[in-house]
């Protein structure tokens, strides 16, 4: 018998490895619909994103000739490559199928909506990423938000006291 020795955050049953998450698209952006999806990586890229050097801050995904990119993803450099390592804020492209960019495209066309990346990680050994459909949201929707959790946040905090 073997036992598996979990590593990092995620999960081990589902062989999920988180790698980032983009904790500020929540806040800013409405999700209306999300979509897992491969990315084509170079091999440096892969090594660094292993070494959880990523930074989703800026990113967000268009559609050109039929084809999802992500753009303005960094990824640092591999400490260990040599003249072959990677550019940092290359366009990396977005592996869905022909159906999926179908459905999203019209979604997207629509007044103030985008494709956003909220989390990547390694499922099984590859890598994906969960990109967003959102709409942005204005200041009085954060406001309302803020609201809505300070008063969960004290409702909790009674309902602890009085157990």
């Amino acid at each position: 018998m073997s036992a598996k020795k979990s590593t990092g955050s995620g999960s081990s049953a589902t062989g999920i490895k988180i790698i980032a998450q983009n904790r500020r698209a929540r806040h800013e952006y409405e999700v209306l619909q999300t979509v897992e999806c491969g990315i084509a990586l170079l091999g440096t890229e892969v090594k660094a994103l292993r070494g959880g050097r990523v930074n989703l801050g800026d990113a967000y995904g268009e559609i050109k000739g039929g084809e999802v990119w992500l753009v303005k993803m960094h990824i640092g450099p591999y400490d260990m490559g040599n003249r072959m390592n990677h550019e940092p804020f290359r366009r990396r492209k977005l592996l869905l199928n022909r159906r999926e960019i179908r459905k999203l495209h019209p979604k997207l066309e629509e007044g103030g909506r985008t494709l956003i990346p909220l989390k990547v990680y390694f499922k099984r050994g590859r890598v994906k990423v969960e990109m967003a459909l959102a709409r942005g949201k204005k200041l009085h929707d954060k406001r309302q938000d803020k609201a809505k959790q300070d008063a969960d946040r004290e409702m909790a905090r009674v309902i602890g006291r009085r157990g």
